[in-house]
Parts: C-alpha cells; structure tokens; sequence
C-alpha cells in the first residue's frame, strides 16, 4: 500500500537504522495510521500503542538491537515495536488462534528479550540481563520500559533499590509517563535540560568533581547533596536519585527531536540511568485521545467511526452480575468497602466507584498490598470485597494465606476472569486458581454456573464469617437472569440437575451447560456442584454408590485441581467407581476465541462426549 511506503521498507531494525534521521517523522506518522487500521481489523490495545509510536522507533534506532535488550514492561504498549521487528504483516492474526501474540514473548521473536504481560518486572529482569552482559564482560546494554501504572507495584521499587547499588551495568530505566500522574511536560526547558544532563560535558564535569572532591570526602557528599537539591528544583527526580539512578527528564516522548539524542548521549553513559518521558495515550486518533480507556482494549470497529460507547453491550455478563450486586448489598451495608488492584473497568466497579466513592479503593498495580489493606480493614469491622482477576491473584499468593486465611478474617473476593480467557492468552488464563486455592485452611471457594448463582453467591460469601471466594469466568454464562432478592446458596452443598445412569458427571462452574449437553447424549447424571471448597461429601457418596463412573469437569488445570479433592474423598468410600477427571492439560494454552480454546483441550460438547465413551463405558 502506497501509503505505507516507508513502514514496507522496515523488516528489522537494520532497515529502520538506514534510514535518514528526518525520515522518521514520516515513519512515525505511517506507523500510527497502520496501528490504528490494523488493530480495528483483530481487536486488541490501542491506546497505549499509540503512546509508544515514537519511542519504539527512537530505541531501535538508536541501540543495537537485539543485542541491546529491550524489556517492555506489561507489554500492551509494544505493538509499534513488534511491528518494527519483522511481524508488520502478522498483525492481520494478531491474538487470533495460530496467530502473533498481544504481548511480548521469547519464543516468537529474537527481539522479545523477555516474555511479559503482568506488570512492574522489567527493570528486575534488565537488571539481570545488564549483570549477565557485565560478568560476560560484554558492552550491551540493557533498557527497562517501564508505564502505564506499573510504577506504582512494589517489585518495581525493589528491583530500582537493587539496581541502584549495583555497580559497573548498562542499565537503562526509561519511564513511559502517560498517565501524567507524576509530572507534566513543560515544553522547552525541559528538553534542553534532558540534553544537558544526558550529554557529555555535564557527566565529564561530574566526574571531574568526583575525582577532584574525593580526596575530601565531606566535602564530596555535600557537592552531591547541592547538585541533588538543585536538580529537585527542576526536575522530579529527586526520589529516583536517591535510589542510585542519574535522572533525566522529563522530556516529550512524541518528540523524536527530542528523543533521539537524548538516546544517543544515555547510550555512552556507564551505571543505571533514568529517563523520564511524557506519553500521551491515544496520541495521533483524536477518539482515542478523548477517551484513552475505552481505547484501551478494543473489539474489531471501524475506526473512522469510531466506538459506540453508547451501543448494547449484548449479553449479560458476570463481570456486570458482580458490579450490580456490589452496589446493591453497599446500600444496605455501610461497612461494605470495594478495593481493585488498578482493574477498576475490567471488574465492574466504575457504578460503585461513582456511587460510594468514599468507599472505593483503586490501590494501583498492588495485588499484594491490595490483599493485606483488606485484611486490615477486616481487623476493624469493615466488610472489603476485592475484585480480581484469577492471573493477578496469584501475585498476592503469601497475603491471601498468611495475612487473611491464616486470621481467618472476612474479606471476600469476587474472581474474575477465571478458566480460559480467550485472546490475552497464556499470561491471563485463570487456569490454576482452584489448585492454589483448595490448599488453603479456612477459605471458602464458590464456583457458580450461571448468573444468578453467582449473585446468591455473592451473598453467601459476604455473609459468611471468613474468607470466602466467588469464581466465574470472562464473558457471560448460561444467561439465567439474575434474581434481584438475594437468597445465600448454603455453603458446602451441591445439586442434581439431570438424573441419569451409569455415569455421574460433576461439574464445577463454568462448564455446567457443557456437561448438561454432553449428558444428554450418554444419559448421565449432571451434578452442579457449585462449591469446590467444601465439597459436599454426602451428595459424592449418594452418586457412587448408585453410578460406576465419576466425571469431573472443570475449567482448571486437571493437576491439583477439584477433580483431586473429588478423587480423595472417593478414596474413603466403601463403593469407589471409576474416576475420570477432565481439565486444562498440563501445559500453558494459547491465545484465541474461547470457544476455539475449549475445542482445543476437550472440553467442548463434542469433547468431553468423546472423552467419555472413549473411556469404554459407553457404545453405540
């Protein structure tokens, strides 16, 4: 396409770093139109990729890459770079099934240094990689890009502490500043100033002080004391000093006027450097701009339209059951308290965010600290619901065991995004929170089927004296509208839903619709078994002694999971039929349509039909 004439010309790097300097205006220009046409046509983020237009052309077109490591921190921020890379027409199958991946990963390219999608790692891992290449005695250099909120997790300032007081490393830290949390652009002062401080006079006279005050050390720790604070009069880097980092910045990261020698000055300097740039998401598409969040992961739509933000969102999901029931059971009880780890849109909780602000709690990209903070409120009275996503959970681990289960305090969780989540992918499948969970002491683990079970649950768990848990899945379910009385399902108690023989299929969640169907064809007995923790014991006695077959079915990996509770409680029964344990396989599932997902694991209709008779206990 001959509007794309300079971006067809790019297959590597290599081809970008022959271009003349002034071309890359141009190229930015063709790269941000391709972006936004090709991410109508697959789904996928938009406005942080847009945000990310200039510094992916600045980093490769300065460093050597790949033998320079880029880390991109989270990841959603690196299709520019991906495409830059050799993947331009790849994008077509971007999160498809068979197709690239949303995120950055090892496997699919050279340039890909380090495989992220959950956030704040990168500096922890360029820091590994800037130790290797200084063990190796190697010259690379290693760059952190790190935004988009994951400043604020603790492993960033971990890994900052870390890298501060390690000496003789190539680091890089660049802050991709583009939610303007910390500071805005100031126009020209600030762009000379990034210059001066990353050039070489100012170092080489920095160094000179050094070397000419370190003979008096009191009076060398006062100069850097004067240049810190001088510095902190202009410039917010203060804090990241204190760490050990020489700060640059900030400086405007759509200007390549600005970017590229501040670049060419940071990659001659020695030790850990940090460059603070301002982004803009949704930079260059006006729609994006306006509304960066609902930008931010987009469906297929045409672009020159744009999004109907206003147009029927189609079926009921539990993400809304969830969000709906917040707000209800907030209006009965003022100690009810919502608390979201940055996933405020993704779990339903902007209604209760504008309805009881003062009771809502973004905590940013702080799964751990989102965990304890309940449990404190917890301590006091107070009755906190934390929205998650099954994946982010699993980074808040030690606080759900030691902080909340072990105290056996009342926090509750509504569990997003549990099973399969369809085109994020391996990174964001909830595919192992039953296995880490049914471990736990204390812990109550709900695993509704439909809507309004979910609701009911939601009110059991609230109502119950101890941590408690809700799992459902991304998208909706078997559209049962909720019911607006809530009633608590009883906890540790399952139900019949189609009575059979010969085999008894218990289903956890999810895939309930899927074994009724299934059952249907093999006339089986379908229990919904709605709680994997407790499980209910005398309904699994009741369907041994009378079935000789017991078929679990869950949307979780098959290791660990409710299928091996079900078999130990077997194992106590003096009537044990046969056991045959449906789940995730041992191995991490692609991306792609869920539907597409489930087909590929056996767990569609066809599937687990199959699966069954193939376990020879039924013909014909």
């Amino acid at each position: 396409m001959s509007s794309y004439s300079l971006l067809h010309r790019i297959d590597s790097p290599s081809d970008l770093r022959r271009l003349d300097r002034g071309e890359l205006p141009a190229l930015a220009a063709e790269l941000r139109a391709f972006l936004i046409e090709s991410v109508s046509r697959t789904g996928g983020h938009l406005s942080s990729n847009l945000g990310t237009v200039e510094l992916s052309i600045a980093l490769h077109y300065i460093f050597d890459t790949p033998d320079d490591r880029i880390v991109w921190d989270v990841g959603h921020q690196t299709y520019g770079h991906k495409i830059l890379t050799g993947r331009r027409e790849a994008m077509a199958r971007l999160r498809q099934f068979g197709g690239i991946s949303g995120f950055p990963r090892r496997s699919e390219s050279i340039y890909d240094t380090f495989g992220t999608a959950h956030s704040s790692t990168s500096i922890s891992a360029a820091l590994g990689m800037a130790v290797a290449a200084r063990d190796r005695g190697e010259s690379r250099r290693a760059i952190a890009v790190i935004g988009d909120g994951a400043m604020s997790a603790g492993m960033a300032f971990e890994a900052l502490n870390n890298a501060g007081d390690t000496r003789d490393i190539n680091l890089l830290v660049i802050l991709n500043d583009n939610e303007m949390s910390i500071s805005q652009p100031v126009g020209a002062l600030t762009r000379i100033l990034a210059r001066m401080m990353s050039g070489r006079t100012y170092n080489a006279a920095r160094r000179a002080g050094e070397k000419v005050l370190g003979v008096a050390p009191p009076m060398l720790d006062f100069a850097r004391k004067v240049e810190e604070h001088v510095k902190g009069l202009i410039t917010p880097g203060t804090l990241f000093e204190e760490f050990g980092f020489h700060y640059y910045g900030p400086i405007d990261g759509h200007d390549l006027d600005a970017l590229i020698p501040t670049l060419q000055n940071l990659r001659k300097l020695n030790g850990p450097q940090f460059l603070h740039v301002i982004t803009r998401k949704g930079q260059g598409y006006k729609l994006a701009e306006a509304d960066p969040i609902l930008y931010h992961g987009v469906s297929k739509f045409d672009y020159r339209a744009g999004i109907d933000a206003g147009k029927a969102v189609g079926k009921l999901t539990y993400t809304q059951v969830f969000g709906d029931w917040l707000c209800d059971i907030a209006r009965q009880d003022d100690k009810v308290v919502g608390i979201t780890p940055a996933m405020r849109e993704g779990s339903g909780m902007v209604r209760f965010a504008h309805e009881f602000p003062d009771r809502y709690h973004d905590v940013g990209i702080a799964e751990q600290h989102a965990l304890t903070f309940a449990a404190g409120l917890a301590c006091e009275g107070f009755k906190p619901v934390v929205a998650i996503y099954s994946t982010f959970l699993q980074r808040a681990y030690d606080q759900l065991i030691h902080d909340i289960a072990l105290q056996n305090l009342p926090v509750m969780f509504a569990l997003d995004r549990a099973g399969l989540v369809g085109a994020d992918g391996a990174t964001h499948h909830g595919a192992f929170d039953l296995s880490f969970l049914l471990c736990i002491p204390n812990l109550v683990v709900m695993t509704p089927a439909d809507e309004n079970e979910c609701r009911q649950m939601l009110y059991a768990a609230y109502l119950h004296d101890g941590p408690a848990l809700v799992r459902y899945p991304r998208g909706g379910g078997m559209q049962v509208p909720p019911q607006a009385t809530m009633t608590a399902l009883p906890i540790g108690k399952g139900e019949i839903r189609r009575s059979g023989k010969g085999i008894a299929l218990l289903a956890f969640g999810s895939l309930l619709s899927n074994a009724l169907a299934a059952a249907d064809q093999l006339d089986a007995t379908v229990a919904n078994m709605r709680y994997a923790k407790p499980l209910d014991r005398d309904l699994i006695a009741e369907l041994a002694a009378n079935h000789d077959l017991i078929v679990t079915l869950e949307e979780n990996a098959i290791i660990g999971g409710a299928g091996s509770e079900v078999a130990r409680i077997l194992e106590g029964l003096p009537q044990r039929p046969r056991l045959l344990r449906l789940g995730l396989p041992d191995r991490f599932i692609d991306h792609g349509d869920q539907a597409q997902l489930l087909e590929s694991v056996g767990l569609d209709i066809a599937g687990i039909t199959a699966t069954i008779r193939e376990a020879g206990t039924v013909h014909g």
